[in-house]
């Protein structure tokens, strides 16, 4: 028998997160993310699994990759002041590629900002956050649905690729409770990486396009993890064709399996004239208002790119030959909008619409500016 229940969405990314394989936790309770560290502190002892509150996000997001190296499946949560402060940990974990899981419940800012009140505004910073050159897997539900299977998805594209991945969710997803139930187990697949037996030191030599092994730290071969640039052995190097090379190893595990990570959905798009591109919370009243429109002879659709980063290119250069108009639809100042002008060719017209005042668009407000759109230029 299917259980179906109220459930609020950061304890919807805990469950999923445990129905995942999750069996460590460490992290600083921040808003709004704060009940997925509430739900994982009673669930995960339960188990027989560690959960730690550390004394801040830079040690939290530490403790996790240690973890990882152990052959933990790990997760943290927080929120834009914390998810800033884990950015040199994130980009450690890309060098040393290690698999670990980050919920990132955006709220306003920037500092201190609307701690209670929704905001997009680290979309970017989830791509180019940390320095240098990394690759960046970010995902962004909407839907309860949608916290469910895509976090799922977190950590079986963090086994698969062996490299950080960011859940982004929103203030209002985060904290809005929704019926759900429970999936058949049929339904989703949950990744879980085999521990190879290392037995010489060239853990990360392997082809362009692959990942390195998922080893457990503290068995079997000794291994070196640096943080500095190193060669196939795991040791510091500064030889140019050795950077080189590790750089593309890193960056070609994403960019040859963007079929594999790149998901979105799409909402009246068969015949849409006009594309509303959301994401997150934006997603449900583009929709809506899509409907809406309609109604009065207006073709809209709505694409909602699942997967941020990678960028959904190709999918929308696509889409971009039938339709004649674009209105993104943001809560920050523009960023996602950046992407879609680069991309889309000067035959789309292109327009945005954006705010950061911490309250949510309405489908009204959204069909009124496609009312508008619609009717420019006739």
């Amino acid at each position: 028998m299917k259980i179906r229940e109220v459930i609020q969405g950061n304890h919807l990314v805990a469950k999923a997160a445990l129905v995942a394989g999750c069996d460590f936790y460490a992290g600083y309770p921040i808003t709004p993310s704060s009940e997925i560290a509430q739900y994982m502190s009673r669930e995960l002892p339960k188990l027989g699994y560690p959960f730690i509150q550390m004394e801040d996000e830079i040690s939290s997001l530490g403790a996790c990759i240690g973890a990882s190296l152990a052959g933990r499946k790990v997760l943290t949560a927080t929120s834009g002041p914390g998810y800033s402060l884990m950015q040199e940990h994130i980009g450690m974990a890309a060098m040393t590629e290690v698999p670990l899981v980050i919920v990132n419940v955006m709220r306003g800012g920037p500092s201190t900002g609307l701690p209670t009140k929704p905001a997009q505004a680290d979309i970017m910073q989830a791509r180019w956050g940390s320095h240098g050159d990394y690759p960046a897997i970010a995902l962004y539900p909407a839907f309860s649905d949608q916290i469910f299977f895509e976090t799922i998805r977190a950590f079986n594209l963090a086994e698969k690729y062996m490299t950080p991945v960011t859940l982004l969710l929103d203030e209002v997803i985060g904290k809005a409770h929704e019926t759900f139930e429970m999936p058949d187990p049929a339904s989703y697949e949950v990744v879980r990486q085999r521990i190879d037996k290392v037995e010489n030191l060239n853990i990360y030599e392997r082809p362009m396009g692959q990942k390195p092994p998922r080893i457990d730290f503290f068995k079997g071969y000794p291994i070196h993890v640096e943080s500095l640039e190193h060669n196939e052995r795991g040791f510091p190097t500064i030889e140019p064709e050795i950077v080189d090379r590790m750089q593309r190893l890193r960056l070609s595990k994403i960019d040859q399996n963007l079929d594999d990570i790149i998901k979105y959905s799409e909402y009246y798009m068969d015949d849409a004239e006009i594309m509303i591109f959301a994401c997150g919370i934006s997603t449900r009243a583009a929709v809506e208002a899509a409907m809406e429109a309609r109604k009065q002879g207006i073709k809209a659709g709505v694409f909602q790119p699942l997967t941020i980063w990678p960028f959904p290119e190709a999918a929308l250069k696509d889409r971009f030959k039938k339709i004649t108009k674009v209105l993104t639809v943001e809560l920050n100042m523009g960023q996602l909008k950046n992407e879609i002008e680069r991309i889309a060719p000067e035959t789309v017209e292109k327009r945005a619409l954006l705010k950061a005042t911490g309250v949510p668009f309405t489908p009204a407000l959204i069909a009124e500016a496609l009312k508008g759109f619609a009717g420019a230029g006739v």
